[in-house]
């Protein structure tokens, strides 16, 4: 009996391993300029060639002088200005001192700020009414990043602000990746597209827009195979383009057991099939496999089979697939944080499946509050739409009362 047909699901941290333990993660690269850089991932870790900030500069708006002037009463005389761009080139000396704007330079012989709210000044003759600290209201040079020290590792992700803070280190190119290719297709007699009227029996194929667009989120390759109806030949022919146009496969529908489901069939005369089963709801058809192809990562890609029902497809795709396709873009990122939060309502449960049922997080009066989006059938797409956490129940847990502690996922960029 193989692991496709046996009658035990496998575990959801199981599946993500097996999975993991299968890809060859990406190692082709290419070099891009920092303006097309978001959402990339860097190749090689990026260290600073120089110091942020560059300089001793000012906190604030105020007088630079030298603390040990303080020492006695006697007022400052002011000799010059620092501003941002515009530093004083001259030096200070015993009983003086210059006016500065936030971010200017220190001038040489200053040592400490003081604020402009605590001065008083006539001319250029200053007044000192609080005394700073040696040392006050300075930024010194390489605070926030020192030279040669490491800024980002191997297999970050570039956020937006990442790129502000490369380009404050004067970085204007990088070395990432090259992007992962997913090609996409629904299968299903079904299914028609949205340009399409709707006949008896059918419906729009909504899994196939839903997932092109989850996969936007990841900066990715996305190639649209389209619609293929429930024909081996048919399948055959479209998985057969799409693997040897692209480095993932992603479907929905055809994987569960009805008799014209022939995604299976097909599937292990391209490839192998790993697992089919897994223990989570919405999503147990879920299906992954290795396909041989040329011209590919190790000439071999990757399948993931998705379950027909649109939650169903969106849940095993965000829990499952996301971070399989991140593994495989060679990114580094660590597990969403689980946070523990009373239940608002009862929930009802079987053990057997871990349940990612659909929820939503709120906080009032400085309390958080979670509840469910309502009905949590797999084919109620508003319940994810609607929804801002899982309510997550392990495996073998059962049905819940109002009041419990539950774990709650919070949605990340990649599903919001």
């Amino acid at each position: 009996m193989d692991c496709c047909s046996q009658p035990g699901l496998l575990p959801v941290a199981q599946a993500i391993k097996l999975m993991r333990a299968a890809i060859t993660p990406i190692t082709a690269t290419e070099n891009l300029s920092l303006a097309k850089a978001l959402d990339r991932i860097l190749s090689e870790p990026i260290y600073s060639a120089i110091n942020v900030p560059g300089h001793n500069n000012s906190a604030m708006d105020g007088f630079a002088l030298r603390h040990q002037d303080l020492n006695s009463e006697a007022p400052l005389k002011l000799i010059g200005q620092s501003l941002a761009g515009h530093p004083f080139k001259g030096v200070v000396n015993q009983g003086e001192c210059v006016r500065i704007m936030t971010g200017a330079v220190i001038p040489e012989g200053a040592d400490t700020v003081v604020m402009q709210e605590n001065v008083r000044a006539h001319d250029d003759i200053i007044h000192i009414n609080q005394r700073p600290k040696p040392g006050e209201n300075i930024r010194r040079a390489g605070e926030d990043i020192a030279i040669n020290s490491l800024v980002f590792a191997q297999g970050k992700r570039i956020s937006p602000v990442d790129i502000g803070l490369l380009a404050s280190l004067g970085v204007a190119e990088i070395k990432v990746f090259q992007r992962v290719k997913v090609a996409v297709l629904s299968t299903g007699d079904e299914l028609k597209p949205l340009t399409d009227k709707l006949q008896a029996g059918d419906i729009y194929d909504s899994n196939r827009p839903t997932l092109i667009a989850l996969l936007s989120r990841l900066n990715l390759e996305v190639i649209d195979i389209g619609c293929v109806a429930d024909d081996p030949e048919k399948i055959t022919a479209a998985f057969t383009r799409a693997i040897n146009v692209a480095d993932v496969v992603i479907s929905s529908g055809g994987v569960s057991v009805g008799d014209a489901d022939y995604t299976k069939e097909v599937l292990e005369t391209l490839g192998n099939i790993n697992f089919w089963k897994v223990a989570m709801k919405p999503g147990k058809p879920f299906a992954f496999g290795v396909l041989q192809k040329p011209n590919a990562i190790a000439n071999k890609g990757w399948f993931f089979g998705l379950p027909g029902n649109p939650v169903s497809a969106v849940v095993t795709y965000h829990q499952l697939v996301l971070p399989a396709l991140r593994y495989l873009a060679g990114e580094e990122f660590d597990e969403q944080p689980l946070l523990n939060i009373s239940i608002q309502s009862d929930l009802k449960k079987q053990p057997g499946r871990a349940d990612y049922q659909r929820g939503r997080l709120t906080t009032q009066g400085g309390k958080n509050y979670a509840a469910t989006t309502g009905n949590q059938s797999s084919g109620v797409l508003s319940s994810v739409a609607q929804a801002n956490c899982y309510i997550v129940l392990e495996q073998e847990r059962g049905s819940v009362k109002a009041g419990e502690k539950v774990n709650i996922l919070m949605f990340d960029k990649f599903l919001l």
